[in-house]
This record gives structure tokens, sequence and C-alpha cells, in this order.
């Protein structure tokens, strides 16, 4: 009986380092049918078992600047190693033109560019259920120093602030029910009354009972 406009959506999950945005979008492409994460492109070489395509899209500087200027990024910044990485537009276009929803899981500074551009985008903050425990989760990881650790507690620490300029925050203190809260907003946002674009009749059942709604409107006698 509802018609959708059939585009997917755009969702923008991000949030400090260590609040556990990568693990929670992994779960979301297993519990929510057509959708799929946004692969990002970078300069550096691969590492290890990476694959492109898969991981990452693996290009020289000089094709991530060409790229660059030929405007084909919706946002893309150059990290401490000296890397570009940036979120391709082509293939999110395409995804969401049929119809599949994209994660788009980057940091903050990333999100808020996608924000200028892509205003009906769905934009999720996640957030730690303190600052403590995201202290506990940097260090629990064991894969970097001690110094490095205490740079992102401190960068989290600022990019906290800015959660307002999301359309959703969610707490990540119970995986299992950040996870549920995120699908909600999802779902909900799938359900919005301008994604419609028709409403039609569409089986015999509905057809015979809006001539029956008819007809008993055409008899019925009203005094005006």
């Amino acid at each position: 009986m509802i018609k959708e406009n059939g585009k997917g959506l755009l969702i923008v999950i991000s949030g400090p380092s260590g609040t556990g945005k990568g693990t929670i979008c992994k779960r979301l492409l297993d519990e929510i049918s057509n959708i799929k994460l946004s692969i990002s492109m970078t300069s550096r070489k691969p590492r290890g078992q990476e694959i492109n395509g898969v991981d990452y899209y693996f290009v020289t500087k000089d094709e991530f600047e060409n790229r660059i200027n030929n405007n084909e990024f919706l946002e893309y910044a150059i990290v401490y190693s000296g890397q570009y990485y940036g979120t391709p537009k082509s293939k999110i276009e395409e995804d969401l033109n049929n119809g599949t929803s994209v994660i788009l899981e980057i940091d903050i500074q990333g999100a808020l560019k996608v924000k200028e551009i892509v205003k009906d985008a769905i934009f999720i903050f996640i957030m730690p259920p303190s600052m403590k425990i995201l202290k506990e989760r940097l260090m629990n990881r064991k894969t970097e120093s001690e110094e490095k650790v205490m740079e992102r507690f401190k960068t989290a620490y600022k990019e906290l602030n800015e959660f307002k300029k999301y359309n959703y925050v969610v707490v990540n203190d119970i995986l299992d029910e950040a996870v549920d809260k995120v699908k909600s907003i999802i779902l909900s946002e799938r359900c919005r009354v301008d994604r419609i674009e028709d409403i039609y009749l569409d089986t015999p059942e509905e057809e015979i009972h809006e001539e029956l709604m008819e007809k008993n409107f055409n008899n019925s006698n009203v005094e005006i």
C-alpha cells in the first residue's frame, strides 16, 4: 500500500577512539538487511592480509591527489603518518540509488564535512559511558604506547563536545543494548513519512473495500 522512494539511507557513525563504533557497525551488517559498510580509500600500502576493495581501496599518493582535484571524495584527510584517507563518492551514490543503505564509520572531523554536503544523511554519535571507562578501553587494547594512548584520550575529551552536531547519541555501555538502539534508529528512519512517494491500492481486497466505502458515502443521508 505504501511506495517508498527507493533510495538507501546514508548513515554516518562516529565517535572518539575506543567507544566501540567499529564493533557496533559489524553487528549492524549482520542484523539489518540491505545495508553495507562504505570502504575508504587510502594512499598507504596494504598491511598484512589486507585486500584491495575489501579493507580499503589502495591507490598511490598521486592518484589520490588527482581524485581530490576531481572532487571525487565526500571527505578526506591526511593522518599522522602522512598518508591520505578518504570516502569516495561514486560507489556510495551508486549503492544509495540502488536502494542499499550505506554506513560510513568515520572520524568526527570527517563526519562534519559530510554533513555540509549530504543534508539528509543520518548522523549517530557513539558515546562512552564515562571517561574513566574510555581510558580503560584504550589501555586494554595494548596496541599502542602509553604516550599514544594518552594522546588519543585527550583528543577524545575534546571530540565529545561535538555530539550536539549529530542527530542521535548512543551510549555504548552494554554492547547489545547499544546495537539495539542504533538498529532502532535506522529502522525508524526507514519509516519516515518523507520517504513515501505514494500510497496505492495493490490488492483486490483493498479495491473492493474502497468501492464499498465510496458507495456507503454516496448513499448516506448527510444534512448540510
